[in-house]
């Protein structure tokens, strides 16, 4: 089962709840028992290997034709 992180819209108490996917979205507030809404944050995207910059892509042509 997926952590999602809540923050509470009363007294805005920050805190973790496992859910299940079927599970209703909403949580209560271990503080205040007022309602919390989920938060979203951004995934960190890592690249790796090759193939992710500009010069992985340029092979022996693009040389050549910047020598010519």
């Amino acid at each position: 089962m997926p952590i999602y992180e809540y923050e509470c819209t009363k007294c805005s108490h920050r805190f973790e709840m496992r859910k299940g996917f079927r599970d209703n979205g909403g949580a209560p507030c271990p503080q205040c028992q007022s309602e919390a809404r989920r938060l979203f944050s951004p995934v960190p995207i890592i690249f790796k290997g090759s193939g992710f910059y500009v010069t992985d892509s340029r092979g022996d042509n693009h040389q050549r034709l910047e020598n010519s």
